[in-house]
């Protein structure tokens, strides 16, 4: 057999059984990713005989014969394909992980088929941009913008590594040739609770081609969290990289490290495990009541564990004013129960890495990860390492949503290179990454509220259990913000916060865009809309008589107020201000009547910056050739720092971005990043980019000779950021059908530093949360199992899932963000579910209070209330 790539013959010959996908890969085209192995996501698409095909459902072994193209070979000679230049012109992706998959589909559309790009795009997903920016490179739109020198900032310039993306030149976790590495796999518990009594390893030790089966007994027994901050102490010590209790179904139990991934897999199989079975407990009400089963009952106060006697890892109480009395005398008042589900990351570059020791004795990890330096000082404390005998590195990683803010796979890839001396690759599974990684938080919101006869809120009570799962990874900190910032947007005299976060014997919870603010938004927008509803007023001008604004204090009820959090821009009355216009144009549709259609808004407010401290050091240098090297720590998933923190250096020294030379997310530059989460990108990295940038500018001006500049910041002071959504929707009164007739989101980032890279944000952020509100939902069985661990049977939104939405910016400045900028990440996605939730009640008059909002749930109610 002979095999023809793009315009090249090859001799070398498939393994029996291999795909196509890991078969182009092995050859070096690195563009054909992996996203699912299971042809749900499309980030695998070549070309067969100029046909679209997903390469991980093709046996390698039926390309015989056949002309093959992969994005690597679209264009002759390293040129540009039309396509990928649409793309470029558009900025149609952000991380890019997914983008040579959709180029190669785009680039195989006819005529017709463009006109219903719904199905036609629908086996390819994109979990970063909301599709719009891939429809309008189709269309041929051009936003990208040049720039003079020194007037970078707030034009809509180019992210440098897009023409590698394009291509598939961009370099991901495993896009490098890999001779002479051992591969890993893991046993995982079959049980929700038990202890491991023995594993007998010896047949599998026995294989040809396994090197190495660690289990607890080879593992550090020092505890830590998985969960990756600036400060440690806010979250518990409760995990061990391998334990001999396990507390969830798919819970690491064992780590095989073998010549190739089918050898470690079968050595898998072959090791024997004696449990003895504890009793399991899976709902937070459950599992916080007397009697119930103890998930960490050795753990104590000095691990960080509130109550490990009633699993409860993290807890809140605190009352501002008098809530009872104030509902009392309130004259209208609104009290339910709302309920948040599990939602997986879905970043289509899975977790994973490659680590080896080298000659100098130096553990390198090269990984996907949000966190490269704060994961460097976890892995030195396990291991007793110096942290500068530890580098931990990444490329450009396949996006985030705070999954990446975890050490889920570095502590068992350092373990396997130390204990082997060898190279080692864990790449998960997509299997693996819904049921042994983590999801969003659920969480049960029982919300008391209050207003007087004017319109002013007189009392918030909001009651929060969420449920971290099995280990408490982000449980205290995602409790405390969810509990912020909802309500201490508003002013009300009298707030109460009743917060716990319980363990079950489920997979855990940990950070996700928003950090809890989407689920008590949920709850808390939806109560504002209830009580304005109750008064006869709008819901705009309800929130106009009760949000903060500048001079009124923050208060959130959750103990000491954070004195550092200010108003550095306030922009959240103009928010209001054009949500309102634009949601009063007329929306063209043809609908029966048996659609009934509303509107609904609601509003979030979000610190820019974690509290506690969040650190960036950057340097800046002169080149030999006049340019400028910028190192940051800051790591790029689509997050866009790249491409700012290039804009801020332009700005300030007074040249191109062209000629800034960006170095960044590699803990053998120096320095420190705490990393890129809690839509501190822009605000910290940018701030420490601007210090660098201005100190470097002035000597030169001086002609002193400085040729170097460090910059830093310290996260603090913080400013907060709004934003306000609007939909209208339509609902089949027979069916519980849900069509989005009009999306509208208003910003305030402060002075905006990209407008085109910033709307892909906020259009990025409403898609996710729109598949949060409609349909996203992991599904857990009575006993603890994960039911739906793939993409085809949990909903990823595609391009006919999302609607194009409307953005508009306030026009603000803020005096703490650089160049008067802040952040914008997080915040779009957090009030997408309220809104809908909103817009649902005004369509039908029924206040629903559980998401997802899915046509079955939709059609009982509806059913109940207007018959057949």
């Amino acid at each position: 057999m002979s095999y023809r790539i793009n315009d090249h013959d090859f001799t070398e010959q498939p393994r029996a059984g291999q795909c196509l996908r890991t078969f182009l890969r092995e050859l070096g085209h690195y563009g054909v990713k992996k996203g699912c192995d299971a042809g749900d996501c499309g980030a695998c698409t070549v070309l067969i005989d100029g046909e679209p095909v997903h390469s991980c459902l093709i046996p390698a072994f039926r390309a015989d014969g056949h002309a093959v193209t992969t994005i690597e070979g679209l264009a002759p000679d390293g040129d540009t394909h039309p396509m990928q230049q649409a793309f470029l012109d558009a900025q149609a992706f952000q991380c890019g992980f997914c983008t040579a998959g959709m180029i190669m589909t785009c680039v195989s559309l006819n005529q017709a088929q463009r006109q219903d790009l719904g199905h036609a795009l629908k086996g390819n997903l994109c979990r970063c941009t909301g599709y719009r920016a891939i429809a309008d490179a189709l269309d041929g739109k051009t936003y990208v913008e040049h720039a003079e020198p020194g007037t970078a900032f707030g034009r809509s310039l180019p992210a440098p590594a897009g023409p590698l993306v394009v291509k598939g030149a961009a370099r991901y976790t495993f896009d490098i040739a890999m001779d002479d590495v051992l591969q890993i796999r893991i046993l995982r518990s079959p049980h929700p609770h038990a202890n491991i009594v023995t594993i007998d390893a010896s047949e599998a030790l026995a294989m040809p081609g396994v090197h190495a089966v660690l289990t607890h007994e080879d593992a550090p027994t020092r505890l830590f969290s998985t969960a990756r901050h600036e400060v440690t102490e806010v979250d518990p010590e409760d995990t061990r990289i391998l334990d001999h209790v396990v507390r969830f179904i798919g819970q690491k139990v064992a780590a095989v490290v073998a010549d190739s991934e089918a050898i470690a897999e079968e050595a898998c199989r072959r090791i024997k495990v004696v449990y003895d079975i504890l009793p399991a407990v899976f709902d937070p009400e459950l599992a916080i009541a007397d009697g119930a089963p103890l998930i960490h009952p050795d753990k104590t106060p000095a691990h960080r564990v509130a109550e490990s006697a009633r699993n409860i890892v993290a807890q809140t109480h605190a009352e501002v004013g008098d809530v009872a009395a104030a509902l009392a005398a309130s004259a209208v008042t609104y009290e339910n129960i709302f309920v948040t589900q599990r939602v997986q990351h879905g970043h289509l570059e899975t977790h994973g890495g490659i680590a080896w020791v080298d000659e100098t004795g130096l553990l390198n990890v090269r990984s996907s990860t949000q966190v490269p330096f704060l994961t460097r000082r976890a892995l030195a404390g396990l291991f007793d390492l110096p942290t500068e005998k530890i580098r931990v590195f990444c490329e450009r990683v396949g996006g985030g949503f705070g999954g990446k803010q975890e050490m889920f796979v570095e502590d068992i890839l350092a373990l396997c290179a130390l204990k082997t001396g060898r190279k080692v690759k864990w790449e998960l599974t997509r299997e693996e990454q819904f049921i042994g990684t983590a999801t969003r938080h659920p969480m049960r919101v029982r919300i008391r509220a209050g207003a007087d006869a004017d319109g002013k809120l007189t009392a918030l009570h909001l009651d929060v259990l969420s449920n971290t799962g099995a280990y408490g990874n982000h449980a205290g900190p995602v409790l405390f913000h969810a509990c912020s910032e909802c309500i201490s947007v508003y002013k009300c005299d009298n707030k109460k916060v009743d917060g716990v976060a319980a363990y079950t014997n489920t997979l855990p919870s940990g950070a996700f865009r928003g950090y809890g603010l989407p689920q008590t938004q949920f709850a808390v927008e939806s109560v504002i809309d209830e009580l304005a509803r109750q008064l006869g007023l709008s819901p705009y001008e309800f929130r106009r008589r009760n949000v903060v604004k500048p001079g009124d204090p923050m208060i959130s009820a959750t103990g000491p107020q954070h004195a550092d959090v200010l108003y550095g821009s306030y922009g959240l009355d103009q928010c209001l201000d054009l949500v309102e216009r634009a949601m009063q144009e007329p929306t063209a549709h043809d609908l029966s009547s048996d659609w009934l259609t509303g509107d609904g808004i609601a509003l979030t407010m979000i610190d820019t910056v974690p509290p506690g401290g969040h650190i960036a050091d950057v340097t800046i240098e002169i080149r030999d050739d006049g340019d400028f090297d910028l190192t940051v720590g800051t790591a790029e998933f689509g997050n866009g720092t790249a491409t700012v923190h290039r804009q801020i250096a332009a700005t300030a020294l007074g040249c191109t971005v062209e000629q800034i030379h960006l170095r960044q997310s590699d803990t053998a530059h120096g320095g420190h990043d705490t990393g890129a989460y809690g839509s501190a990108g822009t605000f910290v990295a940018g701030n420490a980019t601007l210090d660098a940038a201005r100190k470097l500018a002035v000597a030169i001006q001086a002609n002193d000779g400085t040729r170097r500049a460090d910059g830093t910041s310290g996260g603090t002071p913080r400013s907060v950021a709004f934003n306000v959504q609007g939909f209208r929707v339509a609902v089949n009164k027979g069916t519980g059908e849900i069509r989005i007739l009009k999306s509208v989101q208003a910003a305030d980032a402060g002075a905006v530093a990209n407008p085109m890279q910033l709307r892909g944000q906020i259009e990025g952020g409403v898609a996710q949360a729109l598949g949060a509100a409609l349909y996203e939902e992991m599904v857990i069985d009575d006993g603890g199992r994960v039911v739906n661990p793939k993409f085809r049977d949990y909903h990823l939104p595609s391009y006919a899932d999302v609607p194009r939405t409307e953005v508009y910016f306030a026009q603000t400045y803020d005096s703490m963000g650089p160049l008067g900028a802040k952040s914008m990440s997080e915040s779009p996605y957090n009030p997408v579910a309220p809104a809908m939730g909103n817009a649902l009640a005004d369509a039908t008059g029924i206040r629903f209070t559980q998401v997802p909002f899915k046509p079955d749930r939709i059609f009982q109610a509806l059913h109940a209330k207007y018959g057949k």
